[in-house]
């Protein structure tokens, strides 16, 4: 029988390239899920054990960026 609480990878990533993708580069690597802002450093890295713990993560980024003081 299946894990019922088992993440579907691939929809999880297509869900958070559907909301993010436009301004945020999401992969999985190793397991761990990650994302960085398309005008980031390389070492900008957000990064979650979880989909949705990723999402909470650009969230919280996408919010400091578009802070009118940028806090």
């Amino acid at each position: 029988m299946p894990d019922p609480f088992a993440v579907d990878e691939d929809k999880a990533l297509s869900a958070l390239s559907l909301a993010w993708g436009d301004v945020y580069e999401i992969r999985i690597t190793g397991g761990q899920w990650q994302a960085r802002h398309k005008e980031a450093g390389a070492g900008d890295m957000i990064t979650g054990s979880t989909p949705d713990e990723l999402n909470v993560g650009v969230r919280d980024d996408w919010t400091r960026r578009e802070a009118p003081d940028g806090q």
